[in-house]
This record gives structure tokens, C-alpha cells and sequence, in this order.
């Protein structure tokens, strides 16, 4: 028989301890409740449900009854949370057909009742008669932890942040176990050393360590002073460093070709549409006023569609350069305000320039540059101007404070004058097929924005983003890195000195600084700290400026750690199928207790940190022994799905679908599964998660799957969207992204082979 069970099964009831209650009463606490069936044996269609008295459910009526959600494939649960003194929760389960009104099957014996979290009767599965001879036996959990308002408060804020809830009642996934669990959980072949620094391994040459360079000299290299012969070495192919790091553009999308049995019937292309697996586009065509449409269903596995009554046609599929060019290496959402900008936008619209303004010392150059990384993860050809580093190239670093007066025309001239080189640059690049530039300087003016307005004009559209800080010790902080890292001051050996001089400097530029008021603009007020803050948007419209409005509001410089590591062995992994929903391997079970151990040491005094699974029980098993902290599942970072090749090895794909194992060979960024996912569309769901990360202030624990860790950790490393399939991410490995003010650290702990 099953057991059932009203406190922790860690050993921790939820009236265990008497100190701890009185505290949790005396802030409010919340009961969090789990009611749980399990049954190997599943009968037909039918759904557990539960049903009975408020607060649960407020109706004894079946047709009223809450169903659980599939934990697992034998597992069904549904979790609520209710207040302390809560009236006692009097319940039952039954089973109702998952299709159409047949009749519901309600467990035999008295009513379960649940009082301030401990469960009255002895404990009892649910047996269910179906008829006189066959009955049907779930194990029952009930389980009930006693959560902090603080947790609870933070558990919820998740949920309303487009987490995965629960798919009966709204509430989020989420379970908090108080105690660290013992005996076996600690035994010796899951316990680590002392010291989680003896893990430490070296990180990929092109790991995401940005934050031991200085942002500015990771921008854009300046061509148009190569070609004036100021630069020997500088990059002319298009690619830009990023320490140590070449970054290509999107290599152009290639043609693809069919041919036409009658071309005097079909007309010349309207538009564009989006090709349906890998984010491609194909001309729009009219035949007779119907509308046909080139859809490919997976990498080198084309086929043609059209309307019932249009007779067959095929066409030339070729774009001319500069739409080519334009449009993003994307899936989702991204490429269909691609198509829209294309077939609705004016010209210029199709590129954008988005143009820093603000003091010295303001954060300026560090919101370039996540803004940079976010836009090249989406799928946006990207690139960052520096003025400065314009400048240093062609004046050198020794520039002195009273280069920067106002009432200095020669500073002036030499400072308009690499603006005016870094937005021809610029500009040049968007006539190549760039899509967004952003062009960081002071822009301090009117009259420098107006010039800047002026060369703009028919080639793309500006956005001012002006950042303004009034919080002086943030001040102090960013003059006193900048003196540490900036070239201008490498070769002064007096840090006093330096800061000084640079104090003078930003003394110059605050006696004629003039706030933006003209164009279009986003404006970021003390948004920097994370606290609070004001941004003001003044005539900003469409896709691509709405979702950088979103993402700046999230953004902040709290330091903090985001830990991404894949889930433990699963038996799966071990048999070398893809996806699948099976449990740990042994191996993979004592990385989960060596995982527990490692973020109890890592996070000892981050107790607001959370633990974020997908919702695959790989993931769920693996973070279950972390005691301690909030486990919120995501749907988003599910493992990529396979489709019709889900549980498939890679030899059965080559033998049975040799044409999808070419094709994904071939293009494994844009492949799509049959009925799947490509990585494009990986990237597309997993933009909440970022937005997310980014807007924590707090450490996250990330356990997913080896697809998504690869698309979320290209968006913290700059990693080219081509590079991502093929990113290194080892199972029981942790990698640690240090986020601040300094940009990305990484750091990588492999705990076991």
C-alpha cells in the first residue's frame, strides 16, 4: 500500500520545530502545500483531480474539481499555498475522463482533512473502484512547508515574470525544502572538498571574460582611419575583436532555387514572408490574386505551397544584396518584425542608430555594450562605435583635461571630427548589410546630436539614449574604474593625478552639457542601481525599440553570480538517445548531492539566491537535494525539442531520416527538428529568461539541458549565433558568470568526470 504524509520528509515537520514556527507566525508565514498521486499503471484517459472545502476549492460539485498537473510520466501534482490559521482543508481525490463528461471515479473513504499543515487520520492511498472486480491504487504525498513571507514574495514575483505555473490554479512551481537533507544524501562519494576552488578548471579561450577588458576597446576597429594609414593592423573584413575573440557578421543567407514550368504568369515579388524552419526569407508571390508561399520545413528538406485553387508555380528565389543583408539570423518573433520593417517600414527604418548621450562617468559604454550583446543574441547584426577609441587612435592617449574645453577649438574641431569618421563608419557598415549601430560618445550638444541628425538623414533611423546618474557615490565608483582601465590614463602613474585631471575633464563637459530634448529618445534617470529609477521614451514606435526599451528597464550593475550547469547523467544520456523525460543515472544522482554541496559552500550568505529548472524531470531530480532555496521551473528551458526524433539515437536518425541527418549536419543553428525546434527558435523562447537573469539582483542556480545552456551562455560570452550549436557545455560541470560593474567574469567548476 502507499503512504501518505503531512510533514517534510527531509525529518523536518512542518511543527518540528517550535522557535522557528513562532518566528514564521509572528512575519506571517504561508503554508505551501503538495498533494501528489503516483501510479505506474495508468488507466484509460483518466485525470486525477481534487476536489472539496474552502480555501481549496470552495465546491464539493465534480464538475468544479481541480485537475494535477503531469509532474512526471506516473507522477500527477497540485501545490497551493494557504495562510497558517487556514480553516481546516477538508478534500478528496477523484478521477474524471480527459475527454467529454463521462462519470467521475471518487476515491473510497472519508474525507482527508489537513489542519495547520498536518494531516488528521492515519495515512492511506487512494483506491479508486472501477467496477466490482477492478480496483485502481495511487500513492498519495501530501506534504507541507511552512514559507517565509520574504520567499514567498520572491516565488511569486517569478511567477508573474512569465514563469511556468502550474496548469490548474495559476500558482507557480515552486518548492522550498528547509533542511539540508543527511545520511546518504552526504556520504562520502558525494561530498566535496573543503575548498570548491580545488574544482576549478581553465575556461574556454573564448570564455565570457569581458570584464578583464575595457569595454571600449572591445567596440568596433576604425576603418575609416585604416584607410587614412593611421592603422597598420586594423580589420577591414568586417570582423571585429573582441578580446581575442573574431566576430563575424551573419554570413548571407543562401539563395535557394526553383524552377519555373510557365514564368509569364507569375508576377514580380510584393514582399517578403518568413520561411517557416529556419528563419529565411522567400519572396512573396501573386498568381491570379492568390498568394503563394515557400515554406521550408527543415534545412535542405523544401517543398512548395499554394493556395487549393492557383496552379502550380515556382520561381527564382534570389534577394537583392542589401535585403539579404538586412535581414536577421532569427526565428519567432524577431524575423517577423523583420518582414514587417521590410514590406511596411520606410528605408532608413531599416537601420538604426542608436546614439549615446550623457557625462562622463555614467555608464554609458557599459549600456552599449550589454545593449550590443542582447541585440547580436536575438539575431540583429550588431555593432559598437567608440568614438573614444577614434580618438585615441588618431590624437593618442596623453590628451590632458583642457583637450576636452569647451573654448578650446582645436579639441573641438579634432572631437568632431572623429565623431563625423565613427558615423560615416557606421554608416558604411549599415550599407553592407549592418542592421543596428550604436554610436558611443558623450554627445553632449545640440549641435554635435544635430550633426550627427544630418548624416543620418536617408540612411537610417536615430534613437538617442542619454543616461543620467545622480547618485554620487555611483559617480565616484565609475571615475575611479575608469582612471584603473581607460587607455587615456594607462601610461599615468599617479592614480591622484589622473583622477584629478579626469575630474577637470568632466568639469568641462558639465559646463555646456544640454540634456536631449529633440527626436526620438529614451532616457535612463538613476536606473543604474537597479533601485527604482525613471526611463522617459519620447516617440519611440515598432518592434526592435520596443524590446530595447524593455530590455534597459531591466538592466542594472548589481554584481552577483549566475551558475548554469547542465542536469546530472540521465539514463537517456547513458543510452545515447536525445531528448526524453527519464530519471538520473547513478551517476548522474551523485552529481545531484555533489551539486547540493557545492551551492550550500558557493552561497552559504546568499539566501535570497533561487534554483531554476526546466520542467523535465532530469532537472527536477537533480536540484531536488538543495535545501534551502526557492526551485522555480521554466518551461523556456526545456531541452530543444527533437520532435519526431525525440528518444532516437544520432546512428537511428542516419539510418532512417538520412535526409534530416544531412540537413541538420549541414546547418545545425537553423535546423528544426519535424515537428521540433531549431536552435533560432531556442533562442526566441529563452528571452524571457534573460530578461529575467538580468533583472535578478540576486545569485541564480540555472540546471537545464545542454541546447539551452549553449543559447544562454553565447548571450554572456558574445558568442556568435553560429558558434552556438557547437558551444562546450560538459555535463556535471558548473559555470560561473559573474555579473557587475566591470562586465562578465567566468569562472568553471567541474565537480566530477
Amino acid at each position: 500500500m502507499g503512504t501518505g504524509a503531512s510533514r517534510n520528509t527531509d525529518g523536518d515537520g512542518a511543527n518540528g520545530d517550535d522557535g522557528k514556527e513562532g518566528i514564521l507566525d509572528h512575519a506571517g508565514g504561508q503554508f505551501y502545500v503538495s498533494l501528489k498521486m503516483e501510479n505506474i499503471k495508468l488507466k484509460g484517459d483518466l485525470i486525477p483531480h481534487v476536489y472539496g472545502s474552502v480555501p481549496l476549492v470552495g465546491s464539493w460539485d465534480s464538475s468544479k474539481a481541480l485537475a494535477m498537473g503531469r509532474e512526471s510520466a506516473s507522477m500527477w501534482e497540485l501545490s497551493f499555498v494557504v495562510p497558517p490559521n487556514h480553516e481546516t482543508l477538508d478534500f478528496k481525490f477523484l478521477l474524471k475522463p480527459k475527454y467529454g463528461n463521462g462519470p467521475c471515479i471518487v476515491e473510497e473513504g472519508p474525507n482527508r482533512l489537513l489542519t495547520g499543515g498536518t494531516l488528521q487520520g492515519d495515512s492511506r492511498s487512494a483506491l479508486f473502484r472501477l467496477d466490482s472486480d477492478e480496483v485502481l491504487e495511487y500513492r498519495v504525498f501530501i506534504k507541507a512547508d511552512r514559507v517565509s513571507p520574504f520567499d514567498l514574495a520572491a516565488s511569486w514575483r517569478a511567477y508573474q515574470e512569465n514563469l511556468e505555473p502550474s496548469t490548474v490554479r495559476g500558482i507557480p512551481d515552486v518548492s522550498i525544502n528547509s533542511v539540508q537533507q543527511t545520511g546518504a544524501e552526504n556520504g562520502s562519494s558525494a561530498s566535496l572538498e573543503l575548498d570548491i576552488e580545488h574544482y576549478v578548471v581553465p575556461a574556454p579561450s573564448t570564455s565570457a571574460n569581458s570584464g578583464l577588458v575595457y569595454a571600449a576597446n572591445m567596440t568596433e576597429t576604425p576603418r575609416s582611419l585604416s584607410r587614412a594609414g593611421v592603422l597598420s593592423n586594423a580589420d577591414s573584413s568586417g570582423s571585429v575583436s573582441h578580446g581575442g575573440i573574431s566576430v563575424d557578421r551573419p554570413a548571407p543567407i543562401k539563395d535557394m532555387e526553383v524552377s519555373v514550368p510557365d514564368p509569364s504568369k507569375v508576377y514580380s515579388s510584393s514582399g517578403m514572408v518568413e520561411s517557416k524552419s529556419v528563419g529565411t526569407f522567400s519572396p512573396l508571390q501573386k498568381q491570379d490574386s492568390h498568394r503563394g508561399l515557400f515554406v521550408d520545413r527543415g534545412v535542405g528538406s523544401p517543398r512548395l505551397v499554394k493556395s487549393a485553387s492557383a496552379s502550380t508555380f515556382n520561381i527564382d528565389l534570389k534577394l537583392d544584396t542589401e535585403t539579404k543583408n538586412s535581414m536577421p539570423a532569427a526565428a519567432g518573433a524577431v524575423a517577423a518584425a523583420a518582414v514587417a520593417d521590410q514590406m511596411l517600414g520606410p528605408k532608413e527604418h531599416r537601420h538604426l542608430a542608436i546614439v549615446l548621450v550623457g557625462l562622463p562617468a555614467r555608464g554609458k559604454t557599459f549600456t552599449a555594450a550589454k545593449l550590443t550583446r542582447y541585440l547580436r543574441w536575438l539575431g540583429h547584426d550588431t555593432k559598437h562605435f567608440n568614438v573614444g577609441k577614434y580618438r585615441r587612435l588618431k590624437h593618442g592617449v596623453n590628451q590632458s583635461a583642457d583637450f576636452f574645453r569647451a573654448d578650446n577649438p582645436e579639441g573641438m574641431e579634432a572631437r568632431n571630427e572623429v565623431a563625423a569618421l565613427a558615423m560615416e563608419d557606421m554608416i558604411s557598415w549599415m550599407h553592407e548589410g549592418g542592421q543596428v549601430g550604436i554610436f558611443d560618445a558623450t554627445n553632449s550638444s545640440r549641435k554635435r546630436r544635430n550633426m550627427l541628425m544630418k548624416m543620418a538623414e536617408g540612411n537610417c533611423k536615430i534613437i538617442f539614449l542619454e543616461t543620467i546618474c545622480n547618485d554620487r557615490d555611483i559617480i565616484e565608483r565609475n571615475i575611479r574604474l575608469k582612471i584603473q582601465q581607460s587607455p587615456d590614463y594607462a601610461e599615468e602613474p599617479d592614480f591622484e593625478a589622473g583622477l584629478q585631471d579626469f575630474k577637470n575633464r568632466l568639469a568641462n563637459y558639465e559646463k555646456v552639457y544640454e540634456p536631449v530634448d529633440e527626436g526620438s529618445y529614451i532616457k535612463m534617470i538613476d536606473m543604474v542601481s537597479g533601485h527604482g529609477g525613471q526611463i522617459q521614451v519620447n516617440n519611440i514606435s515598432g518592434y526592435l525599440p520596443g524590446r530595447i526599451v524593455f530590455f534597459l528597464v531591466n538592466t542594472h550593475l548589481t554584481p552577483r553570480p549566475i551558475l548554469l550547469t547542465r542536469h546530472g547523467e540521465s539514463r537517456d544520456n547513458v543510452r545515447g538517445r536525445i531528448g526524453g523525460d527519464t530519471i538520473l543515472s547513478d551517476a548522474g544522482e551523485i552529481y545531484a548531492k555533489k551539486l547540493a554541496n557545492f551551492v550550500e559552500k558557493r552561497l552559504k550568505s546568499e539566501r535570497a539566491a533561487s534554483i531554476w529548472t526546466s520542467t523535465l524531470q532530469r532537472t527536477i531530480l537533480t536540484a531536488s537535494p538543495i535545501a534551502g532555496f526557492p526551485k522555480i521551473q521554466w518551461r523556456a528551458l526545456d531541452e530543444i525539442n527533437a520532435g519526431v526524433c525525440d528518444g532516437m539515437t544520432y546512428e537511428e536518425i542516419k539510418k532512417n531520416m538520412p535526409e534530416e541527418y544531412e540537413a541538420r549536419k549541414k546547418d545545425k543553428l537553423r535546423y528544426r527538428y519535424p515537428r521540433g525546434e531549431s536552435y533560432l527558435d531556442v533562442i526566441q523562447r529563452l528571452e524571457p529568461v534573460i530578461i529575467e537573469l538580468e533583472r535578478q539582483r540576486a545569485p541564480v542556480v540555472v540546471i537545464s539541458h545542454q541546447a539551452v545552456l549553449r543559447a544562454l551562455y553565447a548571450y554572456f560570452a558574445d558568442r556568435p549565433l553560429k558558434e552556438i550549436p557547437h558551444i562546450e557545455t560538459p555535463l556535471h560541470t558548473i559555470i560561473e558568470i559573474q555579473m557587475g560593474v566591470t562586465g562578465v567574469q567566468e569562472k568553471r567548476y567541474k565537480l566530477m568526470d
